[in-house]
């Protein structure tokens, strides 16, 4: 009968399966992305000072965009006018991709809208329940814990105290997951065996709000797990279906990917199920300590450990204090702070403590987020090292049922991936999407070495600067395994090449900084003020620089009126391959340099001045006769770049530019080289 069972639930296993792989290769859009019309009920609402974000659920889920606050309410009926808009990909390899985002929520689109009209109010009750929660709690101070709580919306916590959250390992508190879902069920199940005399009453009603909650906080994945996994944990002890936990565990697994094969996509969905099935597997070994806190330890450390994969390759870091952090915050947030979140929808005079409480979390998070020691980078994790450190973890842990302890085997395992760019022998250049602007990063010498040729730097319309280090080039370089900037390259001082330069030098690791000829403009005398406290060597107006086996050689050594001129112009030759970076160089410097130096056959030109007019002239492409050229320009850019009589100037070479392909890798292996652009 054992026997049948599992071969039962194996086959079942394999029917789902199946089902998911059509429903990926058939998942459709079922949208006219040439109507200028969408309409639908709205199911999200997320306002920030610059524009308003609704999604709404007609044929299928749209993402309306409107810039302007708009006022609505859950469950209105609207219709908007404008533009469908495939959602765009990450720019740069390995971070955020915004279009994977979208479709793990099951959104194929957005729409761009000016106008908005509502068509029909509200009157579900489900959705009046909603709007009342959202309206009561705007006035609170700790409103922006609530709604994370409640209604299962992160955005509105502080960004800084977010990212501390999430580089400590402890993001996951803040989210509804399994621990929420247990303290809740155990105290509702309480309540009511104290009332009811049938205990299957009392699950149904239990099942009944988990899923009334579920609608509220909007169904994310993880709390998504945890209610179908309580329910059907308990249906198995009504029907006495004996059916093991981890059998159920990947059932539900199976059965949302069948509901949207793009959950996958979701890192909620996959570090959900990932420390699900670990704790399920081998949280029961718990029992071999004698003391509660060994126990949780023990817990903590295996969450901790099955989660490690998936943290490296959406931080690129971690935090070897999460799972202590997790065991002393744990109880604090889900044991305490939760159940006050819950009760202070009814008894608004506790908002005042829970405030204060997140207020001191949050001030305790920010000073150990500053204790870099025990934060250790890691670059990208690919398929074949998270299936190996898979294995080597189940391995270890099941060898601690043996009385025998591995865990020694988990550290070198990470100690040999740390240090993996030692066993890479390829030599690798990445022109970096910044927008419009300039940075590319050069490893040498078997990926040994890096140089960072410009930072880039964006200020919009309004006069406010992205922070384009901490969010684009840092991550990025943590993802190539970067630990160290040899050399930090200004082609000149303008902020489109040099803009990120002094938090890139307050916030990573640079070892010596080059400037151009001329005389120092205010922004490179901000950054020396940072380079002299920090003890950074700069040099400028140099001729070469050596780079171990290779050399980089400074072709711009004569002194002009103007920054672009000025700019460096780097010539370097790696593995027999012919490299040319421009800077901002302008017609007047090319004519320079091949008045001074025979250089011809260029394998990769960065183009000058991101495809400007004054750069680029058909003498200069003439002479030097560019393979390949690669063009960093920012999408849609006011000055009308690329130019369109520098594209023709380079109609021999194969053009690469980062506004319509993002950023470009080139790597050289076996002496050959490959082109890779991020968004093609």
């Amino acid at each position: 009968m054992k026997r049948l069972k599992i071969r039962l639930l194996f086959s079942v296993c394999i029917v789902l399966f199946i089902i998911f792989v059509i429903r990926l290769v058939t998942f459709r859009s079922s949208v006219d992305t040439s109507s200028t019309i969408s309409e639908g009920r709205i199911i999200e609402i997320d306002k920030t000072n610059e524009k308003t974000n609704i999604t709404i659920l007609g044929k299928e889920k749209i993402l309306i965009i409107y810039y302007g606050d708009f006022s609505c309410k859950y469950g209105d009926y609207i219709r908007a006018y404008g533009n469908y808009i495939t959602p765009s990909s990450n720019k740069v390899f390995y971070l955020f991709n915004y279009r994977k985002y979208l479709l793990s929520k099951n959104i194929f689109y957005s729409f761009k809208t000016d106008r908005i009209n509502v068509v029909k109010h509200n009157h579900s009750f489900r959705y009046k329940v909603k709007n009342y929660i959202y309206n009561r709690i705007k006035s609170y101070k700790s409103s922006s814990y609530i709604k994370a709580f409640i209604l299962g919306n992160t955005k509105e916590i502080d960004e800084e105290v977010y990212l501390s959250y999430r580089i400590n390992g402890i993001i996951h508190l803040f989210a509804i997951s399994g621990v929420h879902i247990g303290i809740l069920c155990s105290v509702l199940l309480f309540v009511l065996n104290k009332i009811l005399s049938d205990k299957y009453y009392s699950y149904f009603i239990v099942i009944m709000v988990l899923f009334f909650y579920l609608f509220l906080t909007g169904f994310p994945a993880s709390f998504l797990r945890a209610t179908l996994l309580f329910t059907m944990i308990h249906l198995n002890k009504v029907f006495n279906l004996n059916i093991k936990p981890i059998y159920l565990l990947i059932i539900i697994f199976l059965l949302l990917l069948c509901f949207n094969p793009f959950y996958y996509y979701d890192l909620g969905f996959l570090l959900s199920f990932t420390v699900s099935f670990f704790l399920i597997l081998f949280g029961k070994f718990s029992i071999h300590f004698n003391n509660k806190i060994s126990k949780s330890l023990y817990i903590s450390l295996v969450a901790f450990f099955s989660s490690i994969p998936l943290l490296i390759n959406s931080n690129f870091s971690v935090n070897f204090l999460s799972p202590f952090l997790s065991l002393i915050f744990g109880p604090i947030i889900t044991v305490v702070l939760f159940p006050c979140v819950l009760l202070s929808l009814f008894l608004k005079p506790l908002d005042v403590f829970v405030y204060n409480m997140f207020a001191f979390v949050e001030k305790i998070s920010i000073l150990i987020n500053k204790l870099e020691i025990f934060n250790i980078s890691f670059g990208y994790m690919n398929i074949v090292f998270i299936i190996l450190y898979y294995t080597f973890l189940s391995f270890v842990l099941y060898s601690y049922l043996r009385g025998k302890k591995y865990f020694i085997c988990i550290f070198i395992f990470l100690l040999v991936f740390y240090n993996i760019n030692y066993l890479n022998f390829n030599n690798q250049i990445t022109f970096i999407d910044v927008g419009q602007g300039d940075s590319s990063l050069i490893k040498y010498n078997n990926n040994k070495g890096s140089v960072l040729i410009d930072t880039g730097g964006i200020v919009d319309y309004n006069g406010k600067k992205y922070n384009l280090s901490d969010k684009t080039i840092i991550p990025y370089l943590k993802a190539e395994g970067v630990k160290t900037i040899n050399y930090l390259i200004l082609t000149h001082g303008d902020f489109d090449h040099m803009g990120e330069a002094i938090n890139l030098a307050n916030n990573f690791k640079v070892e010596k900084v080059v400037f151009n000829c001329g005389e120092f403009n205010d922004l490179e005398k901000e950054l020396i003020k940072v380079l002299d406290k920090k003890k950074i060597k700069y040099y400028s107006c140099i001729k070469e620089l050596k780079l171990d086996n290779n050399k980089l050689y400074f072709l711009q050594t004569k002194e002009y009126d103007n920054e672009n001129d000025n700019s460096n112009v780097i010539y370097t030759q790696i593995d027999g391959y012919k490299f040319m970076f421009m800077g901002d160089a302008s017609s007047v410097t090319e004519k320079e340099i091949l008045n001074k130096y025979n250089i011809s056959d260029i394998d990769v030109l960065k183009v000058g001045h991101h495809g400007s007019r004054t750069s680029s002239s058909i003498e200069f492409i003439n002479k030097i006769s560019p393979k390949y050229s690669i063009i960093s320009v920012g999408k849609n850019n006011r000055y009308g770049h690329p130019n369109k009589e520098v594209l023709d100037n380079l109609k021999d070479s194969k053009i690469y530019r980062t506004d319509v392909g993002g950023s470009i890798k080139l790597k050289i292996r076996n002496n050959k080289l490959k082109i890779d652009a991020c968004s093609l």
